[in-house]
């Protein structure tokens, strides 16, 4: 069997097993569409009327998004990890031509397509029960890019916390504290000038900034976005690298 091959069919069986399991379904989807609805139809921005929220509903369509692609391949890919490793099932997997960089390769284009998707629901919803207005440009043509990216790059994290942690129980844990504080942090939700100067350096080293930075730029400034997309590529090469390195190869 060929490369694309192998990667195909472990993709495809990881599909399968996402569909299978109800709980990781309505997570994905409707989590995050909850959140749309409590923040932006509900409680509603408060533009110039400072503290959070007081931007307008646009400047919130990438800490929306950031839902997604940060919180579902960090606990997915991590928790896959730590299944297969209690089931035994990395040795066997040993005992076969896949690598463990196609392994990852393989969960990353899963995670991708479904976070596509569930990217695509929330981007409609925040446009349909918001006062969001989408900056109609080319540069919308960009914007699966950078999810697909950022995608990516927190599967390659994900796999690493699934490697350091010592059970799925772990791995919620680690990948939820590691993803909240980037959530809220990343200039997603609250917006630099809330935050005291001395920690906008630990702003700037965050992954999820330059996802913020780049989508927001396409969909609500209309600003230059390529060198955030740079950046966010090169993040996500070097992640997956260290994701695919991590990937129990036995126990």
């Amino acid at each position: 069997m060929t490369r694309l091959g192998r990667i195909g069919t472990e993709a495809v069986a990881a599909a399968r097993s996402f569909t299978r399991r109800r709980t990781a379904v309505f997570f994905t989807f409707f989590f995050p569409v909850i959140l749309v609805v409590i923040f932006g139809a509900l409680v509603r921005t408060q533009p110039t009327g400072g503290g959070l929220f007081a931007e307008p509903a646009g400047y919130y369509i990438p800490g929306y998004l950031a839902v997604v692609v940060l919180f579902t391949p960090l606990s997915r890919v991590g928790s896959e990890i730590a299944r297969h490793r209690d089931g035994g099932r990395f040795e066997k997997l040993a005992t076969t031509p896949l690598s463990r960089a196609e392994w990852l390769v393989a969960h990353t284009l899963v995670n991708v397509g479904i976070i596509g998707a569930a990217s695509l629901l929330i981007l409609g919803l925040v446009v349909g029960v918001t006062d969001a207005t989408l900056v109609v440009s080319p540069a919308l043509a960009a914007l699966p890019v950078f999810v697909a990216v950022a995608v990516a790059l927190f599967c390659g994290l994900g796999a690493v916390l699934g490697a350091l942690a010592d059970s799925q129980d772990g791995v919620i844990a680690a990948s939820n504290t590691v993803a909240l504080p980037l959530l809220f942090l990343s200039e997603t939700f609250v917006t630099p000038a809330l935050l005291p100067e001395w920690f906008l350096p630990a702003v700037a080293a965050s992954p999820l900034t330059y996802f913020a930075r780049g989508t927001r730029a396409i969909t609500f400034t209309g600003g230059q976005w390529a060198g955030d997309l740079l950046v966010l590529t090169a993040l996500a090469a070097g992640f997956l690298a260290v994701g695919a390195y991590a990937v129990p190869r036995t126990e």
